[in-house]
């Protein structure tokens, strides 16, 4: 028997060409019907055809329209609350109904805020009042005035059910925990009346806490947080009251994700590295947010999302996409700051809203990050701090 060779022809170089022939041949035949004739060609694939104007905002209205939209900060008047004036109609304020139904808004966190005043007895006595006040009118919209319209929700599975009965929800937030006086007790009133995340200060130093405000003259009280504000901290996490970042200083906000065991949030501030403000959060914090599964809500307020004026929705998506790229999609957010300073064009008022979900389509984000953004991430940090309250 004759051996075979080591190598293949093909391999040598020297392929002899009555065997070229025949693999030309079979080749051919290979490309032929049963009649013998040849294929028919393989048409190219058509070219994508571009998506319109007009396709994109019907794309982008179906998304809004199927997503639970989320703003983390509204402020109210409580004079705004009453039987005879209230938001059943549209006032003159950037919020009322007419205008959370028009802009397809689902979910707005009202805010119980307490302007800063004196350490003192009286101080503190009218902080009280005011946090009351403010807790009482929201209660009275959606339980009085037009509980048809709108309802209050403590969970994450409060939203969706009244979200899918038609209705549009009510969050209670607490901005400053000025009226706590140096009362710890008071963090479970207030989470008992309906409110779910708390920042431990606004713009001046109290009981619990140092302001953004002391940067510029590095003019601090407490290096951060008081003894007070550590156990308030603390409290909040037995509860399942979410800490609120925004306002409070950078030191002050270090320490309180040092302390605290559940994820936090920042309900209204923007990213320091593209708008350099004290009431945005520099990229080491964010990424301490990120670290801590916690969320950071960018906001429709000039100041915080560009340096010159006016601001637009583009300046603030312009947020959206430098968080993203630093954090990670699954730790931002979007808040408007309404009647409260906030506001931009494009986003005036609650009625624009839906422009915040256009822009983000128009950027490429998908269906599924875009319900991240407005609501998802939100109320999964809502759920682990709950968890966590219920596990202790």
């Amino acid at each position: 028997m004759t051996e075979l060779p080591k190598k293949l022809p093909h391999q040598t170089g020297s392929f002899p060409l009555a065997a070229l022939l025949l693999v030309t041949l079979l080749l051919t035949l290979a490309g032929c019907g049963d009649s013998g004739a040849p294929a028919e060609p393989v048409a190219a694939a058509p070219e994508p055809v571009a998506e319109t104007e007009q396709q994109l905002i019907e794309r982008a209205r179906g998304i809004h329209d199927r997503v639970i939209t989320l703003d983390t900060h509204v402020d109210i008047d409580t004079s705004n609350f009453t039987q005879d004036n209230n938001y059943t109609s549209d006032l003159d304020t950037r919020v009322t109904l007419p205008k959370i139904e028009a802009g397809g808004l689902d979910v707005v966190w009202f805010i119980v805020y307490t302007g800063q005043g004196p350490l003192d007895e009286e101080g503190y006595a009218a902080a009280y009042a005011n946090a009351i006040d403010k807790f009482d009118a929201i209660h009275r919209l959606a339980e009085e005035i037009a509980p048809d319209r709108i309802g209050i929700a403590l969970t994450s599975d409060d939203v969706r059910e009244i979200a899918a009965s038609g209705r549009k929800v009510a969050m209670i937030g607490i901005e400053n925990a000025y009226p706590l006086a140096l009362d710890l007790s008071r963090i479970e009133e207030f989470h008992d009346r309906g409110g779910r995340y708390m920042s431990l200060a606004h713009n001046g130093h109290n009981q619990l806490s140092d302001s953004h405000t002391g940067e510029a003259e590095g003019d601090f009280l407490h290096g951060g947080l008081s003894e007070l504000g550590r156990q308030a901290i603390a409290e909040m996490n037995r509860l399942g009251i979410m800490v609120d970042l925004s306002h409070p200083s950078a030191e002050a906000i270090s320490q309180m994700l040092d302390i605290s065991t559940a994820p936090v949030i920042a309900s209204h501030s923007s990213a320091r590295g593209l708008t350099d403000n004290s009431r945005n959060l520099s990229d080491e914090l964010l990424l301490r947010i990120r670290d801590n599964g916690g969320v950071a809500h960018v906001t429709a307020f000039g100041a915080y999302v560009s340096d010159t004026e006016p601001a637009t929705v583009a300046d603030l998506v312009d947020h959206v996409d430098y968080m993203v790229d630093l954090i990670g999609i699954e730790h931002v957010g979007i808040s408007s700051d309404f009647d409260g300073g906030g506001g931009i064009e494009g986003w005036s008022d609650a009625s624009e809203t839906f422009n915040v979900t256009l822009e983000l389509v128009r950027r490429g984000y998908s269906e599924e990050e875009i319900e991240m953004l407005w609501s998802g991430n939100l109320l999964r940090v809502l759920d682990e701090v709950q968890r966590i309250a219920a596990a202790n």
